[in-house]
């Protein structure tokens, strides 16, 4: 909770359809848990969505260290341009 006693909430979308393994949807927003927990949110509702496929060959284990990288790294970049933004 914030000083202002406003909480930011977190919703996430992992669709099967683009995240086969439910391995891999777990992985995903467990991740996003965790950027969120180090960068943090402004107060407001927040949504992430997974927009793009996780391709089962390129990532060939749900709990590879190449899956966790890049799963990070897109969030950091996402979070970051979210804290830039300008509050309406």
């Amino acid at each position: 909770m914030s000083d202002a006693g406003v909480r930011a909430g977190l919703g996430l979308i992992t669709p099967k359809r683009l995240a086969r393994r439910a391995a891999t949807r777990n992985l995903i927003k467990r991740q996003v848990r965790s950027a969120v927990d180090r960068q943090g949110l402004r107060e407001g509702h927040w949504l992430v969505r997974l927009h793009r496929a996780f391709d089962p060959r390129v990532y060939p284990s749900a709990a590879s260290a190449a899956l966790r990288a890049s799963v990070r790294l897109e969030l950091e970049e996402l979070l970051r341009g979210a804290s830039l933004a300008a509050i309406p």
